[in-house]
């Protein structure tokens, strides 16, 4: 709780034990015994401006910037209208309930956004820079690329690199919400935002801080809150109508039936004020934002960034869930298991194949690479050209030599032998002649099977799989995971062009989220109505572009994120129906003379208090 909270409550428990107190002299006849008739009207104005001074300061402030129809204009009018009419116990009442609503609300809202703004701890202070052999500390976005920084025991890694000496468990809970520490040793990449454990640790920078993993989760932070969901922006505009609407109906209220009936003025001026305090608008204004404020604190909890309310709600509807294969649904971690040679050796189809890879930085070329167990001789390779979606043409000791898919062999008519396997196969010619293939696999990615079936529980009902991979590799994969559909041997293009057939085909109410961490995943994370990016394994370009960042690579947490969103919408339109019946009622029974202030203060405050604790619900999930 804030000072400025603590200050309010302060108020309320002082203002609450005058205020009991001027309840016990009216009911036991305490002010007639004094025998002065301002008595009760003064003292109950003294508490009430104690309580309540605030208020009548914003609203004043307000009605003179012309932002007339606020609850603060609400409280302010009904509570003198009270005042007007001899009601003075209930005047302070109104006012004191509303500011213990205030309250509630506000260190409800300060939690939610804790949840949230806990992320924002991650930010580093400093970075050890090594220079000449000495250590000196320097403000991490002043560090260059290529840089060496020293990351001591317990604190935060400033900036993304990798680890040339020293080994150390990393907490990355900051990040992943996950507990368990990870292993890293010399050669491994090391992100921004985790706390180094008990080694010290040599890092070379490999991005600037602007570009840096913690700058990056910042940044969406802080630009979550701007995204407002289709709910949040139509009770936005719902409060915007509504309560000049009732302020007038009150007038009305107030007027027109003495004016008609020749009733008394003070009686319906009553009932205005009833009406005045039922219809404030709180209990919607603040707990639909509280929802979904709810909802990204808690998937903030468990490692998952929703970039804005709108995605949540989004998320909610989500019935189609779309894959990428690689590195996703596998794990992306390529090795050789086959070598089939047409008229040169195992070994020679091997180096030739490791040297017309040496450029690339695709796992494919890593495993073909790995295979050849030698240092490839760069100065033997030129003239490299990645061919997208097909493979790559090299020189290699001046002889053009293809690499790539059965495409690429069926486009430069050469006549191949197929490969009759579920891994992925690359197929290599030199001078226009077959030489082989090679067969690369890559195996299900832990705890997929799981993710999947976690997905289908949380109302998934379709599950579809497209990939640049081999039909066989596919069709296996598919297989193993019980996909529902599978798309293979896709160019980039073909991937964005399918998926809007998806989209097209879709019926009116189901949402389509789509889950990649590549860079040619980009242009459909795009068009998806939930774009699902893994965040530490994948690409800046994924990231950006999607609405939904995993912070680890684990997809079990995509049926975590989507029950979420399903909790957080529910909650949000039980809350709109609860305040929206309550008020309705008490309105039609404070316009026909039946209900009191006091059920106008419950209509109201206690309205707004449970609709609060339902909103805060969602951040309690597990």
């Amino acid at each position: 709780m804030t000072k400025k909270q603590k200050a309010v409550l302060l108020r309320i428990l002082v203002s609450f034990c005058f205020f009991a107190g001027l309840l016990i002299a009216k009911y036991t006849g305490g002010f007639e015994a004094i025998g002065e008739p301002l008595a009760e009207p003064v003292l109950c104005l003294a508490v009430y401006l104690l309580i309540g001074y605030d208020i009548i300061w914003k609203a004043a402030k307000n009605i003179r910037r012309g932002q007339i129809f606020d609850e603060n204009f609400l409280m302010m009018i009904a509570t003198f209208g009270a005042f007007f009419v001899g009601e003075y116990p209930e005047a302070v009442a109104v006012m004191l309930f509303y500011q213990t609503g205030e309250l509630f609300q506000g260190y409800a809202v300060g939690k939610s956004r804790r949840a949230i703004s806990d992320m924002m701890d991650i930010c580093p202070e400093y970075a050890n820079l090594e220079e000449d052999g000495a250590l000196r500390e320097v403000e991490p976005d002043e560090v260059k690329v290529g840089s060496i920084i020293v990351i001591k025991p317990g604190e935060r890694v400033p900036l993304d690199g990798v680890v040339l000496t020293g080994e150390s468990l990393l907490d990355t809970s900051a990040l992943t919400g996950e507990s368990v520490p990870r292993g890293i040793a010399p050669g491994d990449a090391i992100i921004s935002g985790c706390v180094n454990g008990s080694g010290m640790l040599r890092v070379r920078v490999t991005k600037e801080f602007e570009d840096s993993t913690v700058a990056k989760i910042l940044e969406l932070v802080e630009d979550a809150g701007s995204r407002k969901a289709k709910t949040e922006n139509f009770i936005t505009k719902f409060a915007r109508y509504y309560t000049p609407v009732v302020t007038i109906g009150a007038l009305l209220l107030a007027l027109v039936p003495p004016l008609v009936t020749g009733g008394s003025f003070g009686e319906w001026i009553h009932k205005a004020c009833i009406f005045l305090v039922v219809s404030c608008p709180c209990a919607l204004v603040i707990s639909v934002p509280l929802g979904f404020f709810g909802g990204i604190g808690a998937a903030s909890k468990i490692g998952v960034l929703v970039k804005g309310s709108n995605y949540l709600e989004v998320l909610a509807g989500v019935t189609t869930v779309v894959f990428d294969k690689t590195g996703t649904l596998t794990k992306g971690e390529f090795k050789v298991s086959q070598v089939l040679p047409q008229g040169v050796s195992r070994e020679e189809l091997t180096e030739l194949a490791a040297l017309g890879e040496s450029y690339s930085n695709h796992p494919i070329a890593g495993a073909l690479r790995e295979a050849y167990r030698k240092e490839p001789e760069l100065a033997r390779v030129s003239d490299a050209t990645e061919l997208a979606g097909l493979g790559i043409r090299v020189l290699v000791d001046k002889r053009e030599v293809l690499l790539g898919n059965e495409k690429l062999m069926k486009q430069n008519s050469i006549a191949y032998v197929p490969a009759k396997s579920s891994g992925t196969v690359v197929y290599v010619a030199a001078d226009g002649v077959f030489l082989g293939s090679i067969v690369i696999s890559d195996s299900i990615k832990d705890g997929a099977k799981e993710a999947l079936v976690r997905m289908r529980q949380a109302g998934v009902k379709r599950i579809v799989m497209l990939t640049g991979d081999r039909e066989e590799a596919a069709q296996a994969a598919a297989q193993e995971l019980a996909l529902d559909e599978v798309h293979a041997e896709l160019l980039p293009g073909d991937k964005v062009a399918l998926f809007e057939k998806l989209l097209e085909n879709r019926e009116e109410k189901e949402r389509i989220a789509f889950v990649g961490d590549g860079i040619n995943d980009a242009p459909v994370l795009t068009r998806a109505d939930a774009g699902i990016a893994m965040g530490s394994m994948g690409s800046d370009a994924a990231i950006e572009a999607a609405d939904v960042v995993l912070m680890d690579d684990n997809i079990e947490k995509i049926a975590s994120v989507i029950r979420i969103a399903r909790k957080t919408l529910a909650a949000v339109k039980q809350n709109i129906v609860f305040a929206l019946s309550v008020k309705a009622v008490v309105l039609m029974l404070g316009a026909f003379g039946v209900a009191t202030m006091w059920e106008a203060v419950f209509a109201d405050v206690g309205v707004s208090v449970l609709a609060i604790l339902n909103s805060m619900r969602i951040l309690k999930m597990k």
